[in-house]
C-alpha cells in the first residue's frame, strides 16, 4: 500500500471516530477531515491547495482543491473501485485524464464536463480496443476499433456506431470498404472477399440492395438490380475469356452463403460512462450562478449515461439507440434569433447601411426525372445503352503514358444498334441508332487518373434510376442531364464545341494529370448519338463530373465571370432557392479560407488561367456553391458569433429530488456532432470549410463588384470550379466584342480577348476569395 493511501485511510479514521462525537449536518456531502492542509472551516475563496477528503459515501478524493471542490490535478477513487486520475475545473473532468474501471477496463484521453469528449483510447476487459475522437460519451468522429474477435474498423462514427465511410475488415480476410449508417452497411461500398471475389455496389440495412456487380476473381462479373427478394433481383452476366462452358450460380447465394461470415461484431459495452460517477459540489450552484440560466417546459430529464435529453423531446442515443432527431431546442432557436438580430442592428446603426436579409428556402432536387412519354426518353435510352457498351467492352489495361495516336481527332468508333440486337449489342426497347465514342482510349485514361471505377460509372448512368432534365437549356442552347446520384451532369454540345474540345484534349490531359488540385471541369466522356430515320438527327454531348454532388444542400450558387455587364438576376430574395443560379453582381459575400487553402488557391487559380488562356478560351466561369452551417427555424443564416454561444440548463433530478447541473451542448459541439470537421473529404474546391462575410453595396453598384465589408460572418461550407471551358474566341466571339464596346464600356462585357479575360478573371476572383486572418 501506497504512503498515500495510507495516510488517506489513517485520516478516513480519524474521521469516523470524529463523526460519533459530532453531529453533521445532513447536506455536506463530504466529511471536513483535518488531514494535514484542511481544517473545518470553510475554504478561503480562489485559494487553490493540496487536500485529502473522503466523502461519506466512502469515495476518496486526493489532489488540488479549490473553493471546496476538485480543481486542479487529482486522483478520486470511488467505494465500488472505479477511480479517476487528471485534470479537473470546478468539480468536473475537464482536460487530460484517465478512467479506469474496476473489470480493469480504461479510457485515457480528454474528459469536458464530466464527459469522455475529445480525443481518447478505451480498452475494454476483453482488449475491445476504440481509438478516436469522442463526444459525450459517444463515439463520434473519426476513429479505430480493434474488435476482440480479430475484426477491425477505420472510419467515421456517429452516435457509438460506424457511421460515415469507413473500412471493416475480418478476421478472415474479409474486407468492406465504403459508406455506414446506423453501425451497418448502407450507401455505397464495396466488399472484397479472401477468395479475391468482390461486390461493388448499393447497399442497404447491411446486404446489397439496387445497381450493383459482382466481379469472380477471373474477370468474370454480373451487373444489375440487387435484392433479397429474389423477384426483384435482374440481370446479366458476363463470362471473362478463360471462362468456358456453362456456369451455374445464383445471385441470392451471396446473401445465403457469401455473407454468413461477414457479421459485424457487437463489440464490448461501457458499463458504466464516467459522467454517471459524478457527484455535485457546493462549488457547482456557486459556478452556476454566474452563467445564463435557460428555463424549459419539461423538468425531467434522463441521467447522462450516454443519453443527453435536451428538454424538448428529443435525445441523443446510447451506442445501441441511434435515433436522429436535432438536438437544438425551441428555445435555443429563439435565443439565436433575438441575438442574430441584436448583432445585425447593431452593425447597421455603427454603419448607417440598411442590412441585406438572407432568406434560405427550402432545398429541392432540381430538374426533372425523364419517364416514358418525355420527348427525350428514347434519347436517354440510347445514351445510356452506348455507355453500357462503351464501358462494359473488354480493354487492355491502360497507361498513363498516352501516345500521340490516341488523341488523333479521327479516333473514333462507330457501332450500330439494331432493336433486335446484334452480335455485339443488346436488343432493346428503343428505336435503332449509331454510336460513336471519341477518342475512347483517352477518356478511359482519364477515368482511371480520376480514380473512376467502371463499375460504378455505369451505374451512375446506366442503371435503373432514370436521368433528370434541368429545367431549361443554357444560353447556348445546350441541355443538361444529370444521373440520379448527382455524380454526373451530362451536356449536349455543338458540332464547334467538340471541336474545342478535341483540340485541346491533349493539353487538358497533360495538365489535369500535372495538377491534381485542378479546378477545371473534370470530363469522362465524349459521345455521339445518330438517330435513323428522315432527319438522321445528331445529338454529341460530353459527360463531366457535377461540382455539387454532396450531402450537404447547397443554399446559394454563383456563376461569376468578373465582368458587369448583364451579371445580375432579377429575383428578389423571397424568390431565390437553392436551384437558382446567381451572378457576380449578386455577390454580397467575401470568401474566407483558411491560410494554407488560400495559397494553394491561388497558385491553383493561376495555372488554370495560364493553361485556358494557351488554348486560347475565354467565357470561363468560377462556380460557387454555399452551404450555411447553421440555419435559424426562420430560415436566416446564423452568423459565426450565435455558433460560439452556448447554456447551461439547471433541471430536477428524479433521483435525488433536487436541482442538478446539466451541461447543455455549445454551438461548437453541435457542430462537431453533425458535421465533424475531420469527416469529409477536404480538396481544394470540395467541402471546404470557410467563413463567409456579409458584403454591402454602394448604390452606383455596377462599378463596384465586390461589396464592402460588413464584418458580419457565417461558417460556410464551399464547392467551387471553373466551367464552360469550351469557348474559344472565335469569329462570333470577335464580332460580340466589337458590337458591344460600341454601346457599353468594353472592360465590363463577357467577350473579350482570352489575355485579358484571363487577367480580369483573377482579380476579380482574388478579391472575392481571401485569407482568413
Amino acid at each position: 500500500m501506497s504512503k498515500e493511501l495510507s495516510g488517506i485511510l489513517k485520516a478516513w479514521e480519524f474521521t469516523l471516530k470524529k463523526a460519533t462525537a459530532k453531529k453533521r449536518s445532513k447536506n455536506i456531502i463530504f466529511a471536513t477531515m483535518s488531514v494535514a492542509h484542511v481544517d473545518d472551516d470553510l475554504d478561503t475563496p480562489g485559494e487553490v491547495y493540496y487536500a485529502e477528503k473522503i466523502l461519506n459515501n466512502g469515495d476518496i478524493y486526493t489532489g488540488k482543491w479549490s473553493d471546496n471542490c476538485p480543481n486542479g490535478h487529482g486522483k478520486y477513487l470511488w467505494s465500488d473501485g472505479c477511480m479517476y486520475l487528471g485534470d479537473w475545473v470546478k468539480g468536473k473532468t475537464m482536460g487530460k485524464g484517465k478512467f479506469s474501471w474496476p473489470s480493469g477496463a480504461t479510457y485515457e484521453g480528454q474528459f469536458k464536463n464530466g464527459y469522455m469528449d475529445g480525443e481518447g483510447t478505451y480498452t475494454g476487459c476483453s482488449n475491445d480496443t476504440y481509438r478516436g475522437s469522442w463526444v459525450i460519451n459517444l463515439k463520434h468522429g473519426k476513429g479505430t476499433r480493434d474488435y476482440v474477435n480479430g475484426d477491425h474498423y477505420e472510419g467515421e462514427w456517429r452516435r457509438g456506431l460506424p457511421d460515415g465511410q469507413g473500412k471493416y475488415q475480418w478476421m478472415n480476410g474479409n474486407q468492406y470498404i465504403g459508406q455506414w449508417r446506423n453501425g451497418k452497411m448502407n450507401g455505397n461500398g464495396t466488399m472484397i472477399w479472401a477468395s479475391g471475389n468482390r461486390y461493388d455496389g448499393s447497399w442497404e440495412d447491411g446486404f446489397p440492395k439496387g445497381n450493383g456487380t459482382f466481379r469472380w476473381a477471373d474477370g468474370s462479373f454480373y451487373v444489375g438490380i440487387w435484392s433479397k427478394d429474389s423477384r426483384e433481383q435482374s440481370g446479366t452476366y458476363y463470362p471473362s475469356g478463360s471462362r468456358t462452358g456453362t456456369f451455374d450460380w445464383d445471385p441470392q447465394d451471396v446473401y445465403s452463403v457469401d455473407l454468413l461470415e461477414c457479421q459485424i461484431s457487437p463489440g464490448e459495452r461501457i458499463s458504466v460512462y464516467p459522467s454517471q460517477k459524478m457527484v455535485s459540489w457546493p462549488c457547482e450552484g456557486e459556478f452556476l450562478q454566474k452563467l445564463p440560466i435557460t428555463k424549459t417546459p419539461k423538468a425531467k430529464r434522463n441521467s447522462m449515461d450516454g443519453r443527453l435529453s435536451t428538454g424538448d423531446g428529443y435525445s441523443w442515443g446510447s451506442e445501441t439507440d441511434a435515433g436522429s432527431n436535432s438536438i437544438y431546442s425551441e428555445q435555443q432557436r429563439e435565443s439565436s434569433e433575438r441575438m442574430t438580430s441584436f448583432s445585425t442592428d447593431d452593425l447597421d446603426n455603427s454603419r448607417g447601411i440598411h442590412p441585406h436579409c438572407i432568406k434560405i428556402q427550402p432545398s429541392k432536387k432540381p430538374g426533372t426525372t425523364i419517364s416514358k412519354g418525355h420527348k427525350n426518353y428514347e434519347l436517354m435510352l440510347n445514351l445510356q445503352l452506348g455507355i453500357r457498351h462503351s464501358v462494359g467492352r473488354p480493354a487492355p489495361a491502360t497507361s498513363l503514358d498516352l501516345r500521340a495516336t490516341a488523341f488523333d481527332t479521327k479516333e473514333k468508333i462507330w457501332t450500330k444498334f439494331p432493336t433486335e440486337g446484334s452480335k455485339h449489342t443488346p436488343p432493346h426497347q428503343s428505336c435503332e441508332f449509331k454510336w460513336k465514342d471519341y477518342c475512347p482510349l483517352v477518356f478511359r485514361t482519364l477515368r482511371k487518373l480520376f480514380k473512376v471505377d467502371p463499375a460504378d460509372y455505369m451505374i451512375s448512368i446506366c442503371g435503373n434510376d432514370a436521368l433528370r432534365e434541368l429545367s431549361s437549356p443554357g444560353k447556348s442552347g445546350s441541355f443538361f442531364y444529370l444521373t440520379n446520384d448527382d455524380k454526373y451532369m451530362i451536356k449536349t454540345l455543338k458540332k464547334a464545341e467538340v471541336k474545342v474540345l478535341l483540340a485541346m484534349l491533349p493539353a487538358y490531359y497533360n495538365h489535369v494529370r500535372a495538377f491534381e488540385n485542378t479546378l477545371v471541369t473534370k470530363f469522362f466522356g465524349l459521345h455521339c448519338v445518330k438517330m435513323t430515320g428522315p432527319a438522321q438527327k445528331k445529338v454529341r454531348f460530353v459527360i463531366m463530373g457535377n461540382l455539387f454532388c454532396t450531402e450537404y444542400a447547397i443554399h446559394r450558387r454563383f456563376d461569376l465571370k468578373g465582368s458587369s455587364h448583364g451579371r445580375v438576376t432579377e429575383k428578389s430574395e423571397s424568390q431565390i432557392d437553392s436551384t437558382t443560379t446567381l451572378k457576380d453582381l449578386d455577390l454580397n459575400f467575401i470568401f474566407r479560407l483558411q491560410k494554407v487553402w488560400f495559397q494553394e488557391f491561388c497558385r491553383q487559380v493561376d495555372r488554370d488561367c495560364d493553361f485556358l488562356e494557351q488554348e486560347r478560351i475565354m467565357d470561363y466561369s468560377l462556380l460557387v456553391g454555399v452551404h450555411f452551417r447553421e440555419v435559424s427555424g426562420s430560415g436566416e443564416p446564423v452568423t459565426t458569433e450565435m455558433r460560439s454561444s452556448g447554456v447551461r440548463t439547471p433541471t430536477a433530478s428524479a433521483d435525488q429530488g433536487g436541482d442538478v447541473s446539466t451541461p447543455r451542448l455549445s454551438r461548437a459541439d453541435m457542430d462537431l456532432l453533425f458535421d465533424p470537421s475531420g469527416w469529409a473529404s477536404i480538396r481544394l474546391g470540395i467541402n471546404m470549410p470557410a467563413k463567409a462575410e456579409l458584403t454591402m453595396r454602394r448604390s452606383d453598384f455596377e462599378a463596384q463588384l465586390v461589396g464592402e465589408p460588413t464584418g458580419q460572418y457565417y461558417d460556410v461550407i464551399l464547392f467551387f470550379g471553373i466551367i464552360d471551358i469550351l469557348q474559344n474566341y472565335d469569329i462570333s466571339k470577335k464580332l460580340e466584342h466589337a458590337y458591344k464596346a460600341f454601346q457599353y464600356d468594353p472592360t465590363s462585357i463577357s467577350a473579350v480577348d482570352p489575355k485579358q479575360y484571363s487577367k480580369r478573371f483573377r482579380d476579380f476572383v482574388l478579391k472575392v476569395f481571401a485569407e482568413d486572418t
